[in-house]
């Protein structure tokens, strides 16, 4: 079986989808809730601790037919046989994408099988207090120092999460900006501080930049011996590593099937690890590996990432929306959409096909956001009386982890409200003042969850995960290289060396 490579609008259902557009671009979905009572009740998902209303969309039963009958015709069933099989679908670099076997606890590769072992004995060392600095004394903060997946993943978990976490201080270095570094520095005891670089080949000018300087700051007081007490890697390139003063045990593996955006699940998220512990770790796999079955074996009439993709992709490419907003209602979701951006927006931010034609017509959407209530009070001006059509997924979970009932009660009136207020707009009602006036009719998803859980925020994040690839499917677009993230580092590169 080949990996599908089919222009979507070469297909039969693009061009039904297109005459049904000419019959939906005008409809108001208050008139599709008035002629159908039972849709709000009828177009909802339930799964495990997931609730999906996907009914305050601009679609009819219609419209999902034809989005399916696309999604048949470009042979997703196929592409997504092909990527759980191991099938090399990353063909411009010649690799399969197998994050999903980092988190299939019950058919665990050897190597993975091995790593996550060395990973939980490693942070058990650390937690404990058992692992030791050069003074004798133990840990009491981690660095990561990485970029891009090597950072925006495991930091977002580690936020997400730290309502879970132990006594450890997790900290990020990312950005090249000396200042950055210099900032988080002066918080850090030398004896007490473990550093984890992150860097799959060991190369990435950023990483290691801040590596070398904040080993040269911990050479100021400490001796050269002392490096391998406070220095692990995460890479394959083992003899940089070791050169580098890292000893060999304690270098963590990352595979070439494991793409950098989507590797919090590998060694990558050992700060992650190191922060909520082990059996929490875990937990976050294992939620991503339900949501995996889910995706690999639920009918498209159920499946929650194709159902999101496939109306993503009516927008995109029918309403001609170019961004979408995710807003979850949750503090600890800071980072959700960063991590998104990278995900998504690197993964299909794609101008040439599969067949390596350029294409004309409309990849990639543009994600952005932040957390409610504070977007509320920033961007949703726009999304309520601006002229772009913007689709929103709201994101809340039912229960606070504090208990604070009074609080959380105010935080999801305002969570169910808003996509309300989007919907309904002053709809059928008299407005003297044009300023005060909503024309309602703005699409959004309502993801409800139970309770920010390690296992939910695992299942979370592999439903976008899952989306994004649904998109790149229909699209014919290669979603797990990024060789446009390349041409800006060789430039930068050039004009160092002409310095």
């Amino acid at each position: 079986m080949s990996f599908p490579s089919i222009n979507p609008t070469k297909t039969e259902a693009w061009r039904k989808l297109q005459q049904h557009f000419s019959e939906m671009k005008k409809v108001h979905m208050m008139d599709l809730f008035k002629d159908d009572p039972a849709r709000e009740n009828r177009m909802i998902m339930e799964w495990n601790n997931f609730q999906v209303d996907f009914s305050k969309n601009r679609i009819t039963d219609k419209t999902l037919s034809l989005l399916t009958e696309l999604a048949e015709e470009v042979k997703l069933k196929e592409a997504i046989q092909l990527q759980f099989s191991g099938e090399k679908i990353n063909k411009t670099e010649d690799r399969a994408v197998l994050h999903m076997a980092l988190r299939d606890l019950d058919n665990l590769k050897p190597e993975v099988k091995k790593t996550l072992y060395r990973m939980e004995q490693f942070s058990e060392n650390i937690i404990s207090g058992n692992w030791k600095g050069c003074s004798g004394k133990a840990i009491t903060d981690i660095v990561n120092i990485g970029i891009g997946g090597s950072d925006l993943g495991p930091k977002m978990v580690t936020e997400a999460l730290s309502y879970y976490k132990n006594h450890l201080q997790i900290h990020y270095v990312s950005n090249v900006d000396g200042d950055h570094i210099s900032e988080t520095l002066k918080k850090l005891n030398r004896e007490t501080t473990l550093f984890i670089l992150v860097s799959k080949t060991f190369t990435t000018q950023e990483t290691l930049a801040n590596a070398l300087t904040i080993k040269e700051w911990f050479l100021e007081k400490g001796n050269a011996q002392d490096v391998s007490k406070h220095f692990v890697g995460v890479s394959t390139n083992i003899k940089d590593a070791t050169s580098f003063g890292i000893s060999e045990e304690n270098i963590f593996p990352i595979w070439d099937w494991v793409g950098g955006r989507f590797s919090l699940w590998s060694a990558v998220g050992l700060s992650t690890c190191c922060s909520i512990g082990y059996q929490h770790f875990e937990e976050l796999l294992q939620g991503a590996n339900d949501m995996d079955h889910h995706f690999k074996e639920e009918d498209y009439s159920n499946n929650i990432p194709v159902k999101l993709a496939l109306i993503s992709i009516w927008y995109a490419n029918f309403f001609k929306a170019e961004t979408e907003a995710v807003i979850p209602y949750t503090q600890y979701l800071e980072k959700f959409v960063p991590y998104l951006q990278q995900a998504i927006m690197e993964s299909n931010g794609k101008g040439v096909d599969r067949n390596g034609e350029f294409v004309d017509y409309q990849t990639g959407t543009i994600i952005w956001g932040n957390v409610g209530t504070n977007a509320q009070h920033a961007f949703f001006q726009l999304l309520h009386q601006g002229t772009k059509l913007i689709p929103v997924d709201f994101i809340g979970f039912s229960e606070s982890l504090h208990g604070n009932k009074k609080h959380h009660s105010l935080l999801m009136a305002n969570f169910f409200a808003q996509s309300q207020a989007l919907l309904q707009g002053t709809y059928e009602k008299e407005v003297i003042d044009n300023f005060k006036s909503f024309e309602g009719n703005k699409p959004s998803n309502t993801i409800l969850i139970n309770k920010l859980s390690p296992k939910n925020l695992g299942s979370i994040i592999a439903m976008y995960e899952h989306k994004l690839f649904v998109q790149g499917i229909v699209w014919n677009i290669f979603s797990y290289d990024q060789w446009g993230v390349e041409l800006g580092k060789k430039l930068a590169n050039q004009a160092l060396n002409s310095d």
